[in-house]
């Protein structure tokens, strides 16, 4: 009978205990993606540290689409929980997709413009950590989480940028040489464009959940 009482009980501090936990998760691939493209770390290491960051996540994602399903009383509407966490976890997949790719293609050094990204990446997921700290709070926080989510938007345009400049350098670098090193490099460009662009996806779902409850 306790048992079923739980279930009935409000979980509003569990559902924001677990999308704080995944956004710190988040924030340490994040770390550690940087470390690698910066030479700070061995690719070996980086990769590694990466994927199991990303096991953690999914294991937490899990745990969400799990209490969803068994609570009566949720803090907001139950697709925008999914949408949430599946957003955070396709983020840190991402991650992982690039951490695939550099293995698979054997890549041991990388473009400055990559570690560039990567930084960009680090300071993003910082502010999607704060983002989903506010959402607690988020009648009384709604104007502070419209501005990180706006800042999260800017650093994915500041990240295209960047982007477009690394692709421009590497076809100049390559461009009378190595056609598969072009196509290997444009490859990580890409999935690191794409990280950026599922934090984009975390920005705005968190904007939809401002809405619904404003």
């Amino acid at each position: 009978m306790l048992g079923w009482f739980q279930i009935l009980m409000p979980q509003e501090e569990r559902f924001f205990d677990h999308f704080n936990r995944h956004a710190a998760i988040i924030a340490e691939g994040a770390d550690a993606l940087e470390a690698m493209l910066s030479g700070r770390l061995a690719v070996l290491d980086g990769c590694r540290k990466v994927m199991d960051f990303e096991n953690d996540a999914d294991a937490v994602t899990r745990e969400v689409l799990k209490l969803t399903r068994r609570s009566f009383i949720t803090p907001f509407d139950r697709a925008d929980i999914k949408d949430l966490i599946l957003t955070l976890d396709d983020s840190i997949d991402q991650m992982k997709k690039t951490c695939k790719a550099i293995s698979l293609f054997e890549v041991a050094s990388f473009e400055p413009q990559m570690a560039a990204i990567s930084e960009v990446i680090v300071e993003t997921a910082k502010h999607t950590v704060e983002a989903v700290a506010l959402l607690g709070d988020l009648r009384k926080q709604a104007a502070r989480v419209n501005a990180v989510t706006e800042t999260i938007i800017k650093l994915e345009e500041s990240a295209d940028e960047i982007h477009n400049q690394g692709i421009k350098a590497l076809f100049l670098k390559h461009r009378g040489g190595n056609a598969m090193e072009y196509i290997v490099g444009a490859e990580i460009f890409d999935h690191l464009e794409k990280v950026m662009d599922r934090f984009e996806d975390v920005a705005n779902s968190i904007s939809a959940i401002v809405i619904e409850l404003g």
